[in-house]
This record gives structure tokens, sequence and C-alpha cells, in this order.
């Protein structure tokens, strides 16, 4: 599975940590930027490229988005159809949104979160599968309809 990365200024340093902790994991990284840290860029263009192509490759890829709050590249990611984006607030709280909620982006506080905390729920985020009870998978249908 393809693991898409996108951090704005703000993400920066912590993407660099995740994209190495998820490479040594076994998983494939693409990183869709910053390439450098400029504090003149805009997360919504990061959360952008991953929304993109999450929703085009469906259950092939996932994303992890990092900025200062995990907010702004949340609410920009769940634009696109097919994404189910969350902000991580705890290992617990990602599994449950994995578990239940099938989300294929996770957005990152890097100003909230710890590097240890960060690692636990992007493990978390890549090892959580969805749980097969019928009431997941119907609610997941539900969120489709809303989309179409």
């Amino acid at each position: 599975m393809v693991i898409y990365f996108g951090a704005d200024h703000r993400g920066f340093d912590l993407k660099e940590l995740l994209k190495s902790y998820i490479q040594s994991m076994g998983s494939e990284v693409v990183d869709l930027g910053a390439a450098t840290k400029n504090p003149d860029d805009d997360y919504v263009d990061f959360a952008r490229a991953v929304g993109e192509r999450v929703s085009r490759q469906n259950d092939q890829a996932r994303g992890i988005l990092v900025c200062g709050s995990g907010a702004g590249m949340d609410i920009a990611a769940n634009k696109f159809r097919g994404v189910r984006a969350t902000t991580g607030l705890s290992a617990n709280q990602v599994f449950d949104a994995r578990n239940h909620d099938n989300i294929n982006v996770l957005s990152i506080a890097a100003d909230f979160t710890t590097e240890e905390e960060a690692k636990q729920m992007a493990k978390i985020f890549i090892e959580t599968p969805l749980s097969p009870e019928p009431r997941h998978a119907r609610r997941l249908e539900k969120i489709a309809e809303l989309e179409r």
C-alpha cells in the first residue's frame, strides 16, 4: 500500500520523521510536499495533492498530513470524494477511526503532538483493518450516499 505524505512548514519536521518511520515498517512512501520548510506555503496545497491521490486510488492508498493544528489539512482533505480524513487525537482514537470509520487520511497536529505520539498514531493508522461488523459497513454506505 502507498502512503502519501503532505505537510506545510509547521508540519515539515514531523513529516520527515514519520516518512522514515513508515518506510522502516515496509510501506511505500510518496512525499507530495513540502519539499522545503517555507513559512509562506499553504497547507491547502499539500492536502489537495494527498486528497486527490487517495480519492483516485481508493483502497489502494492512504495519506498522512501534518500541519500545526491538524484541522486545516483535515478540512481540505475531506473535500475529495471517498476521502475519510480525521485529525488524530490519540492512538486509541485513531484505532477507532480506522476500525469503525475506515479513515484513509490521518491528519496530525504537529504543534500538539509529540514525536512518539505521532509514530504510535501512524503505526495504528497503517496496521488497523476495518471492522467486519455490519453496523460499520452500513454507516460507511450512508456516508457514501451523502457524497452521491
